[in-house]
C-alpha cells in the first residue's frame, strides 16, 4: 500500500496505460481494468499562472487559402500498404505499425525503405534505424529479400539524440524506427521499454515529424492481449495505427487499419510472406476458399467486407457425438460468443440438439471474421454438419441471425454478390429487401432460419 502523503501536499495516482487519475491508490484501474498500472504521481495541484499573449508563428488564414499540395500523400511503392494508409505517407505523419514478434513487420518496412529509395522521383533517401538488431543482421536480411539500394541508409541506434543526428546528416524523405520499445531518451529517467521512456521517445519523434514535415514509421510490439505494448496514450500521439496480423503457420499476413487521420480506418491490406520477402496479394478471395471436387457436409461460403474490399470466405463446421460429460465447443477464426448464440438459436428455433454433441467451427486460410453478416453461413454449416447434408458449392449465404431466428439485413449486399459472381457462384441466400443486386446470380430471399433451410433444397448440389 502506498505511503500517506506528507501534510500540505496533494498526491494523485495515474494509470500508466490509459492516463486515468484518482486521489487514492487502487490495484486495478477503474477505466481500462488493467492490474498494477496505477502509479503515484506526486503533487497534482495545478500551478496558477497567467499566460501572456505571444506572437503567432504564422498568421491565421481562411481555410480555402491554405496550400494543400505540400500535404499530399506520397505513395510508398507497396500498393497494399498504400491502400490501408489512404494513398500513401503524408508529410509529417507518424505511423505506428504494431504486431507480434516474427510476423513480418521488419520485412515489410525494409520493402518500404527500398521502394522509397528506388523511386526515381524521390528527392530524399530513406533512413532505417534499428534498435533490436545490428546493422549487419539487417543487411543480411535485406540481401535475402533483395532490398538493397544505394539511397537506402541504415543505422543501428537506440538513443533518440543519435537518431536526430542521423536525420540531420542524411536528410531522409522517410524515417523508419524499429522499434519504439528499444529506444531511449536522455530526458526520461527510466529503463528503455518503460512507460516513461516510450512516451518520451514517441513525443520526441512526433515533434521531429511535425517540425520538418518528415513521415515517420514506428514499429511497436503487442501484448498477449493483442493491444499495443506500452501506454495507451501512445496510440493517441500518432496519426495512424496499423496492426500487422497473421498466423505463424500460414503465409498470409494482413495489415489492418485501426486509426487513420488521413483516410478510412477500417481498410485492410493482404500480403504473402515468402522466403524471398513479402509480396502484396491484390486478389485474396481465393486464399480463403477450398475448391472441393464433390460437395462436403459442414461447409458454407459467405462474403465479408473489410473496409471497401469484399472477401469470400469459407466456414466449416463439424458436429460429432461427444464422449465427455460436457461437450466441446471449439471456434477458430470466428467470434466464439456469436457462434454460441447461433447454436442456441438453432437448438431453440430449428430443433437441432447439441446437448451430447461436440461442435467445432472454423474459417479457412487463417481468415478472421467477426461481422454479423456471416451468421447465416455459420448456421447453415452447422446444420449441414449435424444432418450430414451437404450444401451446393456454388452457393453463398449472407445475413445476420437474430435471437428469434429471423434473418436481418446487412450492408453492401450488392457489392458482396458482385464479388461472388466474379468468382463463379450462381446462387445466394440473402435477407429480405437486399437492395440493387448484380446480374449473373440467382438470389433467394430468406426471412428466417426455417425458410433458409428450405431454400437450400432447391439449389442443386452438383
Amino acid at each position: 500500500m502506498a505511503k500517506k502523503a506528507a501534510a500540505g501536499s496533494r498526491t494523485s495516482y495515474r494509470c500508466a496505460d490509459c492516463g486515468y487519475e484518482t486521489a487514492k491508490w487502487v490495484g486495478r484501474c477503474p477505466e481500462c481494468q488493467a492490474w498494477g498500472t496505477v502509479e503515484e504521481r506526486g503533487d497534482s495541484r495545478p500551478a496558477i499562472a497567467r499566460v501572456a499573449a505571444g506572437a503567432p508563428s504564422a498568421p491565421a488564414r481562411p481555410i480555402g487559402e491554405v496550400d494543400v499540395e505540400a500535404a499530399r500523400a506520397r505513395r510508398t511503392g507497396v500498393d497494399e500498404l498504400d491502400r490501408v494508409l489512404g494513398g500513401g505517407l503524408v508529410p509529417g505523419a507518424v505511423v505506428l505499425l504494431a504486431g507480434e514478434p516474427g510476423v513480418g513487420k521488419s520485412t515489410l518496412l525494409l520493402e518500404v525503405a527500398y521502394q522509397w529509395a528506388a523511386d526515381a522521383g524521390a528527392e530524399a533517401p530513406s533512413l532505417y534505424v534499428t534498435g533490436e538488431e545490428s546493422a549487419g543482421q539487417v543487411r543480411l536480411r535485406a540481401e535475402r529479400t533483395g532490398n538493397v539500394h544505394d539511397r537506402m541508409y541504415l543505422a543501428a541506434e537506440s538513443d533518440l539524440a543519435a537518431i536526430l543526428g542521423h536525420v540531420d546528416t542524411v536528410k531522409p524523405g522517410v524515417l523508419i524506427v524499429d522499434s519504439v520499445q528499444t529506444m531511449s531518451s536522455p530526458q526520461a529517467d527510466s529503463a528503455p521499454g518503460g512507460v516513461t521512456q516510450i512516451r518520451a521517445v514517441t513525443a520526441g519523434l512526433v515533434a521531429l515529424a511535425k517540425e520538418r514535415g518528415l513521415p515517420v514509421v514506428l514499429v511497436g510490439h503487442v501484448t498477449k492481449e493483442g493491444s499495443v505494448a506500452g501506454p495507451r496514450v501512445l496510440e493517441h500521439l500518432v496519426d495512424v495505427v496499423l496492426h500487422f496480423e497473421g498466423d505463424r503457420h500460414s503465409t498470409l499476413r494482413m495489415v489492418r487499419g485501426v486509426k487513420n487521420r488521413f483516410g478510412a480506418a477500417d481498410e485492410i491490406g493482404c500480403f504473402e510472406l515468402r522466403e524471398d520477402g513479402i509480396a502484396g496479394v491484390p486478389d485474396p478471395s481465393g486464399l480463403f476458399l477450398n475448391r472441393h471436387v464433390d460437395a462436403v457436409a459442414g461447409t458454407a461460403v459467405t462474403v465479408t467486407v473489410e473496409g471497401k474490399r469484399p472477401l469470400l470466405g469459407e466456414v466449416q463446421a463439424l458436429v460429432s457425438r461427444s464422449s465427455l460429460p460436457q461437450p466441446r465447443r471449439a471456434v477458430s477464426g470466428l467470434d466464439s460468443s456469436r457462434v454460441a448464440m447461433i447454436l442456441a438459436v438453432l437448438e431453440k428455433r430449428a430443433g437441432v440438439r447439441f446437448g451430447e454433441q461436440d461442435v467445432y467451427a472454423a474459417t479457412v486460410g487463417g481468415m478472421k471474421v467477426v461481422e454479423p453478416a456471416v451468421d447465416l453461413a455459420v448456421a447453415l454449416a452447422v446444420h449441414s454438419a449435424a444432418y450430414d447434408d451437404p450444401l451446393s458449392p456454388r452457393l453463398v449465404a449472407i445475413g445476420e441471425v437474430g435471437l428469434a431466428g429471423e434473418i436481418r439485413r446487412v450492408t453492401g449486399v450488392g457489392r458482396r454478390l458482385g464479388e461472388a459472381v466474379r468468382l463463379g457462384f450462381t446462387h445466394a441466400l440473402v435477407p429480405p429487401d437486399p437492395g440493387p443486386l448484380p446480374d449473373g446470380i440467382r438470389t433467394l430471399e430468406v426471412s428466417s432460419l426455417e425458410t433458409a433451410f428450405k431454400a437450400v433444397r432447391y439449389v442443386p448440389v452438383q
